[in-house]
């Protein structure tokens, strides 16, 4: 789907693979590409059908969301303005850091959870709260409760679906859909708004 086939990516990665992804999507520039969402419910979903232990996967997915957002932080903290003067590169667009910051910018703190739902905005918000020198602890707080939301629910969610309905994998790709779509809506609705303004 979309370049991705979710399912040969989690069985073939694993545990391993999947911790990377979350990771590197939580706040690393090359990242944005990544399908979260959509993955993290997969998997929760294969571990229904006894591919993977949700009870291994959510833990392991809540620390690697909460280890990328920190680098994300940090990066944009030691980095700070200069950043968004950086040339686009294959791995980085000016653009996606600058939605980024109007993000931030229009819901403050709040941001940081909000965003975990927002693919892109969610690997550029923790650099930009890093760049905008928001409080440590501040940041910490949200990008816990953002991550445990994210991949605690997500992934259960997938479990709960393939362990309740019978024959579930029939529906996993339009959920997918569904997911991508929703996910898809909030910077949407915001660029929309950005446009009108």
């Amino acid at each position: 789907m979309f370049g991705f086939d979710l399912v040969a990516i989690i069985k073939a990665g694993g545990y391993l693979g999947i911790t990377a992804i979350v990771f590197a999507e939580s706040g690393l520039f090359f990242g944005f590409f990544l399908p979260g969402d959509s993955l993290i419910f997969t998997a929760g979903f294969l571990s229904s059908q006894g591919f993977l232990n949700v009870w291994v996967l959510a833990p392991i997915l809540f620390i690697a969301a909460v280890a990328g957002g920190q680098v994300g932080y940090v990066f944009g903290r030691r980095i700070g303005p200069p950043l968004f003067m950086r040339p686009d590169s294959r791995f980085f667009k000016k653009e996606h850091l600058l939605r980024a910051q109007t993000f931030f910018n229009t819901y403050g703190a709040r941001a940081v959870v909000l965003a975990r739902f927002m693919p892109i905005v969610r690997t550029f918000t923790p650099i930009v709260a890093g760049a905008a020198t928001m409080r440590y602890s501040t940041f910490v707080l949200y990008n816990c409760i953002g991550a445990a939301l994210w991949t605690l629910g997500l992934s259960f969610l997938g479990y709960l679906l393939g362990a309740s309905v019978p024959n579930a994998d029939h529906y996993i790709l339009p959920i997918v859909i569904l997911i991508i779509f929703v996910s898809i809506l909030p910077p949407a609705y915001h660029i929309f708004r950005s446009h009108k303004r």
